[in-house]
């Protein structure tokens, strides 16, 4: 028996345990699913077969055969790596499949059965004698039929010369000529009139060694006529059936010869019937062992095995099961399913989830632009993290880009064939948050929808969340948020049982968390949690090298909505934009390329100064002169910290106008790296 664990308690896990359960040579040992209330984990209960809720604990019992229906291509992949190196693992799709095909074997068996049977009918209910005779005439066979027929007995006859019991016989005129009579009549003493036909007995050199006779009552032999019409109607009609189905179908003998294939399997194996009937069974085996003669052997059916087959080595999956009747083994019949079918199917459905992917989480890190020092380390890390299942807290001003970021990280992850779902913490009312959030069972509140509600966290299960403005949140959501991240299980509102549930948490905010921790109004617990990966995202005036490369990109992005052939931007114009602080960031860089593309003429092509708006001009002359102060000297009733920073600050400012706002040259002018700058300037404010 081959022992069968059953991961997923679905429609397709209910269908395929319901299957197994009445097969001989399966044994399912446990049913694997994490709700136990599933169809597929009641039905198991019903039939006293164990059940549990992580499919890891059914690998101890030393599986054969593992089907995974649950279509998700995370768990298939764990169940691959855990499993043992003699266990199969099939998944979903194929067992949907084989769940069809062993529907279609066991009708077309069923059919096979009822002709069989209507066909031994007819031969065993038929009064048909058959007598033998030898060269010299003399009897040697006379079976019950003729007994009677001739209401003589079979120990009376045999011996005896055939003259001595038909003395009008013709058998031995049939010796003579070597030619067949058919349908001749006879009449025996009795009275009894037959219709016989006499065969003349042949060896292999051609040798008349005898004779044999077979007769029937003529009446009966009328009613046959018609018997045998019908016979042939339901052959014909049998044979319809094979030759018309779409699945490869072979059928050989009790002794493996080859009797039937239908076009099907001409197609699948490129063998036609001149190469097969008649032939062993493994005349179509390219790689593995005969299934046909397997079942023989065992009087087993066998089911989902893979091999190849025919010239073209095609790769099937082959289902074989015995022909029996009435006890006796007459045979095997095998249905064969092209694999490539079944990679198709999957091909679509990876194309499907691509789809579904491009709907939910929109960009990669290719759509991340800028080259500077300042956005080569946060993209590093987000790649970093993109490989663990870590929560990640992207930090940074309005418009940085940190939701780009979050669909990055998705689209990066193992998670990418899941479900990508975003959350903006600020846009929802916090009497709505909770519910929203959590989900809630049917009668929570007042209003609430007939059976309930899914929440955000249960519908990115196996996926991702992304929580912007996570600061945003109230007090009594954070506590629940922290208890998510904490123990993996959300209880709905209204709900009493938790709800396990594998998310991958990225978190967003644009304000000081820590101060916000100060003020009293983020809890410390959370931020710990949240705090795991922080990846903090450069504001725009702090890398200014990569204005060009934005402004292009951006540039193509808004002729493909606006429907403009605009072709790039003027050094002038870059240089204009890089003296503005663009407190907006690049959201605000994509609102003034826009707005200065919807003004320019429609034979303007390139992005000058002028396109720029006003607002945006050089730094004032008071702030160029501030900047090109020297240092003032000592201030009474100041610290010589405060100084000192006053000091380093207003060198910094000087190098970078003289460096026109370049990070790179600034860092390196002053003999530091860009990293340490960067911290000078977040500690100095600038």
């Amino acid at each position: 028996m081959q022992k069968v664990m059953i991961v997923g308690g679905g429609v397709g896990g209910t269908t395929v345990l319901k299957l197994l359960s009445e097969s001989e040579v399966f044994s399912i040992v446990c049913m694997a699913d994490t709700n136990e209330s599933a169809e597929g984990m009641l039905a198991a209960k019903e039939r006293k077969i164990p059940t549990v809720t992580n499919w890891s604990m059914g690998l101890e019992w030393g599986l054969d055969i593992i089907f995974d229906t649950t279509g998700d291509p995370s768990v298939y992949k764990k169940i691959k790596r855990d499993m043992g190196e003699q266990t199969i693992l099939i998944p979903g799709s194929v067992a949907l499949i084989m769940t069809k095909l062993f529907e279609e074997k066991n009708r077309l068996i069923s059919k096979l059965e009822n002709t069989s049977a209507k066909m031994d009918l007819i031969l065993n209910t038929t009064s048909e004698g058959m007598v033998v005779i030898d060269h010299e005439g003399f009897i040697i066979m006379f079976n019950d039929s003729a007994e009677r027929a001739s209401d003589t007995k079979r120990e009376d006859v045999i011996g005896r010369h055939i003259k001595d019991f038909i003395p009008s016989t013709g058998l031995l005129r049939v010796m003579q000529t070597n030619q067949k009579e058919v349908n001749q009549e006879i009449t025996l003493g009795n009275g009894m009139e037959l219709i016989t036909t006499r065969i003349p007995l042949v060896n292999a050199d051609k040798e008349i060694i005898g004779a044999f006779a077979v007769f029937r009552n003529k009446m009966e032999a009328v009613q046959l006529a018609e018997q045998i019409t019908d016979l042939k109607e339901i052959q014909t009609m049998l044979q319809a059936i094979i030759q018309s189905s779409d699945e490869a179908i072979s059928v050989v003998d009790d002794q493996g010869r080859g009797l039937l294939i239908n076009p099907a399997y001409t197609r699948i194996t490129g063998l036609t019937k001149t190469q097969v009937i008649g032939k062993p069974a493994s005349i179509d085996i390219y790689e593995g062992e005969s299934m046909h003669m397997k079942v023989l052997q065992t009087k087993k059916p066998v089911r989902g095995v893979n091999m190849r087959v025919g010239p073209k080595h095609k790769e099937v999956i082959v289902n074989v099961a015995p022909i029996i009747v009435d006890g006796c083994l007459k045979g095997s019949v095998g249905v064969i399913h092209d694999v490539s079918e079944i990679q198709a199917l999957t091909h679509e459905l990876n194309r499907a989830r691509q789809i579904i992917r491009t709907l939910q989480a929109k960009y990669s890190f290719d759509d991340i632009i800028g080259a500077s020092e300042e956005m080569k380390l946060p993209i590093e890390q987000a790649k970093l993290s993109a490989r663990t299942p870590a929560t990640v807290l992207l930090r940074g001003e309005s418009g940085t880009g940190k939701e780009l970021f979050a669909h990055a990280i998705h689209n990066a992850s193992d998670r990418k064939f899941n479900k990508f779902v975003r959350v903006n913490c600020a846009a929802i009312s916090e009497s709505l948050l909770e519910s929203e959030l959590f989900g809630y069972d049917e009668g929570a509140f007042t209003g609430a929808s007939r059976g309930g509600k899914v929440g955000f966290f249960e519908e990115a299960n196996q996926g991702s969340i992304f929580l912007d403005e996570i600061g945003e949140l109230p007090a009594n959501i954070q506590a629940k948020l922290l208890r998510v991240l904490q123990e993996k299980e959300i209880v709905r509102v209204g709900g009493t049982k938790p709800i396990p549930i594998n998310v991958r948490v990225i978190a967003a905010t644009n304000i000081n968390l820590e101060q916000a921790i100060a003020n009293g109004s983020f809890r410390e617990d959370l931020y710990f949690r949240l705090n795991r990966m922080p990846i903090f995202i450069a504001p725009l005036r702090k890398r200014k090298e990569d204005l060009r490369e934005l402004a292009e990109h951006l540039i193509n992005k808004i002729n493909q909505e606006y429907g403009r052939s605009i072709e790039g931007i003027t050094a002038a114009a870059i240089h204009k934009m890089q003296i503005y602080n663009w407190p907006g960031n690049v959201r605000e860089l994509e609102n003034i390329l826009g707005r200065a593309i919807i003004f320019m003429k429609l034979n303007e092509t390139i992005i000058d100064i002028h396109h720029i708006p006003d607002f945006i001009e050089e730094i004032p002359l008071k702030q160029q002169e501030k900047l090109l102060m020297k240092p003032s000297g000592y201030v009474s009733g100041k610290p010589l910290s405060e100084i000192i920073d006053q000091y380093e600050a207003e060198i910094i400012q000087q190098a970078f106008h003289t460096h026109k706002g370049n990070k790179t040259l600034t860092a390196k002018a002053l003999g530091i790296s860009v990293r340490n700058l960067y911290y000078k300037m977040e500690k100095l404010k600038l």
